[in-house]
């Protein structure tokens, strides 16, 4: 069940009063409220507000609500104190901060912790009471005054100024899964994240982002890690110590995990565009300047409290208030913000920075996509309360709301109000049916006010009981917004009818290959084949090698509307028992596909290589080709092994049909070329400093019923290798020739360096445990890691541990325009494979950059067969002929500068419908996002079978 931590319903409490002397009753009731409030005084209690129907409903928490009918009992005994830190909770100085109106945990007289920043109360040691989840009254109070619990967003204007003067950052606010109080922001240029710590400091952002893209002039929404925020760096005594520091203090930084990414690979498959300064010359508000000596802090006591009482009262100056960060000593008053800050962390590498949130300027697409449970036991006890009065009973229903629990543990608890809820579930809570509460529920975001110390939400429908499997994935697909509707008839228009045969003028216009042996290597149940293969030998030490992809592009015109739609989904989700395709199964498993025995439309690409892997020649171009056979790896192994001999081969049962004029013997012996030349190919890609960080992947085995019911760890063959290495050198080709010929509208893909501090701290970790690791250059990096993999031969859990240690530093790869980065070419590069340039060109059936890189290269070849008609006029007369001016291995810079040579690739570029550099820019963050999701959905599918694997075998 996708549930959040376990909780436990509190139910009402209705304080009884017993019968003795007024005045003793009077005495105590004053004693009770007198000692109510000053509790309430110690944790800066204020009231909720929610608005709707262009009416306020106040909302009172019951962190400090007392009523006839509902209380909190509080007796002299009760009220206790405790400055007990926890490890699991965020950076917060409790003892100091008590008191202060803004603080993020008070204590409550029951003996339990309260957190303002997560209204959820934590036992600590010596209480009796257990953490609650019914917090909130069902009763409202209308026209009660309220105080604001966060600070208002900074105006529009005072944000751009800020932004403009550098004294604010705009950054991504991502949330620690594991502590929703713990928040982080991402700035460009400085090397350690940016820590938003606790509620009021993050003031209502949350971890995932609204995007809307123009792509071709269609606005797209995008939904990936969080809002889009400008925080305000706060000064150098405010800052946190980095999680592992030395030196005693109360805060705790946990640090956040980066995704594992299998990029480090190059094959599988986020970009933002944060700008912001930060002031160097600012002062704090008693007039002392930010600047800090190198020996000793100042007292962040006073200025957290002067922040927090601007913060409740609404009292705000933008721009140039006291939490500023200020030069260090020595510092250039020329530097920009981000290097000052920049600066700052080199020179404290112990202290992580910390921020507040002072506007949010992009809304998150998941706050439209929340997934929870209701929690209705407790609102069902107060209904039975006044189940006697009907009048009440339905202004209740009317008025009234249940709080929302969400699965994602970044997101707050919320609620929802009664009135709001679809009939359905409605006609059930009148029912009292209690098993509402098993079912997972969509619901969104409607309004968080600075009053309120919980967002309203509004539930639009329900997946079904969290129990079962299918309602948990289709949640999964609601949460990353993965676009799994049906094709509509005007995508599939686009699409010729079938039977289809490959127009004869077209034909005419590519290389025929359809006499060549071709074949395709995949796993045994895939329908969508990409990519094809062959080789022939030239010599004793000289092969040529071909990459046939399906021509996609051929299929998917610009601007259509099958064009369109696969933009909107961006790439397929693959969840093991579901597959969400990017193009109709018309296009991705029979047009398209490189089936065989058919004649297909391919873009092919050929290398000649010598016995070293060096690449003598090469041709790319469109191609039209007829599979021979389509392999499987473990039939590819089979061949590699020698399983399946040469001599004396012949059809065997579970083998695959051969079409054509091909007998076994090719197939086999072109397997085993590609394996040899594959080997060659690959070491010389870990020489030249390429890094592997892989383990052994889990397979799950399904009933009839789609149930898993075991699980198998599978390592890679040879084989899986064989393919990786010529669709890297194929990838790889295809970057180098559309960034030589278009320079500024290339559609790449970069790795970068990963987080130096995180990757000297697991080599640090491994240091101190007696394992050798170098992690000064990606190919040092393998290096060490192969020595270890020999050293711990016999241990392969614990190298898998490390291995996943590993990836921890490693960032994410992305899309990106190369004109958006023109200026900073030594960021274009790969870390993973160690390469200047890549790009994705190989799975145009699956991602949409393959069909941009694919049409990018289409009007590459045009150009360049425009161009190759007017320089062979002028140099036929010394007998020099080029064969190719901008695809081959040598460029043709003249050519490319040339009037003639820009005219043809301008006008190529506005044929084949390759987008402006900003345009393009767009399309790349687009992708990433749709692909982040997706991964998301694929992992949180992973884990869902696994969670049901387990609970099976219980």
């Amino acid at each position: 069940m996708r549930r959040g931590s376990g909780v436990v319903e509190s139910s009402v409490i209705v304080e009884r009063v017993d019968d003795v002397d007024k005045e003793k009753k009077k005495k105590r009731r004053s004693n009770r409220r007198s000692k109510h409030n000053s509790v309430n005084e110690a944790r800066g209690e204020t009231s909720d507000s929610l608005k709707s129907d262009d009416k306020t409903k106040n909302l009172v928490s019951s962190m400090g609500y007392s009523s006839s009918k509902q209380g909190l009992e509080m007796t002299s005994n009760e009220q206790t104190t405790s400055n007990v830190g926890f490890s699991s909770m965020p950076t917060m100085h409790i003892n100091e901060r008590v008191g202060s109106a803004c603080d993020d945990t008070a204590v409550d007289v029951g003996g339990s912790i309260y957190s303002n920043s997560c209204p959820e109360s934590i036992a600590y040691p010596g209480s009796s009471k257990l953490c609650t989840d019914g917090f909130l009254p069902f009763h409202q109070f209308e026209g009660s005054s309220r105080k604001k619990l966060f600070a208002p967003y900074w105006p529009m204007e005072a944000v751009n100024e800020a932004l403009e003067k550098g004294e604010a950052f705009k950054a991504l606010f991502r949330v620690n899964a594991h502590n929703r109080l713990e928040a982080y922001c991402k700035i460009d240029g400085v090397p350690t994240d940016v820590l938003v710590n606790g509620m009021y400091s993050q003031n209502r952002a949350v971890s995932m982002k609204l995007s809307l893209v123009y792509i071709r002039y269609v606005i797209v929404n995008a939904n990936v890690e969080g809002d889009i925020v400008v925080i305000k760096v706060d000064p150098l005594g405010l800052w946190t110590k980095m999680k592992g520091s030395n030196g005693s203090s109360n805060n705790s930084t946990v640090v956040e995990d980066c995704n594992l990414v299998q990029e480090v690979n190059g094959l599988a498959d986020n970009s933002g565009k944060c700008k912001g300064k930060l002031d160097a010359n600012c002062e704090h508000s008693d007039g002392r300047s930010g600047v800090l000596p190198d020996k000793g802090f100042c007292d962040a006591t006073q200025v957290t409290r002067t922040a927090a009482y601007n913060y409740v009262n609404g009292h705000h100056q933008y721009g140039s208030e006291s939490l500023h960060v200020g030069l260090l000593p020595g510092q250039n008053q020329g530097m920009n913000s981000v290097d000052q800050l920049a600066s700052m962390t080199i020179r404290y590498p112990l202290k992580r920075p910390t921020a507040k949130v002072v506007a949010i300027v992009e809304k998150s697409l998941r706050r439209n996509a929340i997934v929870g449970f209701l929690n209705v036991k407790q609102w069902f006890s107060y209904l039975e309360l006044n189940r006697k009065d009907a009048k009440k009973n339905s202004v209740i229903l009317d008025h009234e709301y249940v709080t929302l629990t969400p699965t994602d543990p970044r997101f707050p608890k919320m609620v929802v109000f009664v009135r709001d809820l679809p009939v359905s579930i409605k006609k059930r809570l009148e029912d009292g049916d209690i098993t509402i509460e098993t079912e997972l529920l969509a619901a969104q975001i409607e309004d968080w006010s600075a009053e309120s110390s919980f967002p309203c939400a509004r539930v639009s429908h329900s997946f079904g009981r969290s129990s079962d499997l299918e309602p948990q994935i289709n949640a999964i697909l609601y949460e990353n917004a993965i676009h799994c509707a049906d094709f509509s008839p005007q995508v599939l228009s686009c699409l010729p009818s079938t039977p289809w045969e490959i127009p004869s003028k077209e034909i005419q216009t590519r290389r025929d290959l359809r006499g060549l042996c071709v074949f395709t290597i995949d796993p045994p149940t895939a329908s969508d084949l990409d990519d094809a293969l062959s080789v022939e030998k030239l010599s004793k030490d000289t092969f040529r090698v071909g990459v046939h992809i399906a021509d996609v592009s051929y299929f998917v015109l610009p601007n259509t509307a099958l064009d369109v739609e696969a933009q909107i989904r961006s790439t397929s989700v693959y969840l093991l028992q579901r597959k969400i395709q990017m193009l109709p199964s018309l296009l991705s498993e029979e047009l398209g596909s490189l089936n065989p025995g058919v004649d297909r439309l391919s873009f092919s690409m050929f290398w000649e290589l010598n016995s070293m892997g060096d690449v003598l020649d090469r041709w790319i171009g469109r191609t039209v080709i007829r599979s021979c056979c389509k392999l499987s790896y473990r039939h590819a192994q089979d061949f590699i092994q020698g399983i399946a001999d040469v001599e004396n081969f012949s059809t065997l049962e579970g083998y695959p049909e051969l079409h054509g004029q091909f007998e076994w013997s090719d197939v086999i012996r072109s397997v085993k070329y590609l394996h040899e030349i594959s080997k060659t190919l690959k070491e010389k890609r870990f020489n030249g400093g390429a890094l592997q960080l892989e383990s052994a992947k889990i397979v799950y085995l399904f009933d009839e019923d789609g149930v898993p019911y075991d699980s198998n760890l599978i390592e890679r063959m040879d084989s899986n290798f064989l393919v990786e290495e010529f669709m890297l050198l194929a990838n790889t080709t295809a970057a180098e020739i559309i960034s030589r010929a278009f320079p500024d509208s290339a559609l790449l893909r970069r790795h970068p360096e990963p987080n130096m501090r995180k990757l000297k701290e697991f080599e640090a970790f491994c240091r101190k445990h007696g394992l050798a690791l170098d992690t000064s250059s990606s190919g040092q990096f393998h290096q060490s890691l192969e020595k270890l993999r020999e050293k711990l031969e016999g241990d392969s859990v614990l190298f898998d541990i490390l291995i996943s240690y590993a990836s921890k530093p490693m960032q994410l790869a992305s899309y990106f325009c190369s004109g958006n980065l023109k200026d900073n070419l030594n960021d274009w590069g790969h870390y993973g494979l160690a390469v200047p340039l890549y790009t994705h060109f190989t799975s145009p059936l699956r991602r949409y950059p393959d069909i941009v890189v694919h049409r990018t290269l289409a009007a590459v070849i045009e150009a360049e067969e425009l161009c190759m008609k007017h320089r062979r006029v002028l140099k036929c007369t010394d007998g020099k002929v080029s064969k190719q001016c901008f695809t081959g291995i040598y460029f043709d810079k003249e050519a490319a500068e040339s009037p003639q040579g820009q005219e043809a690739l301008s006008n190529a570029a506005l044929k084949h419908g390759i987008p402006s550099p900003d345009l393009l820019g767009d399309v790349a963050a687009y992708c990433n996002e749709r692909k982040l999701a997706s991964r998301h959905a694929e992992d949180a599918c992973e884990k869902l079978y696994m969670w049901v694997l387990l609970k099976r075998r219980e």
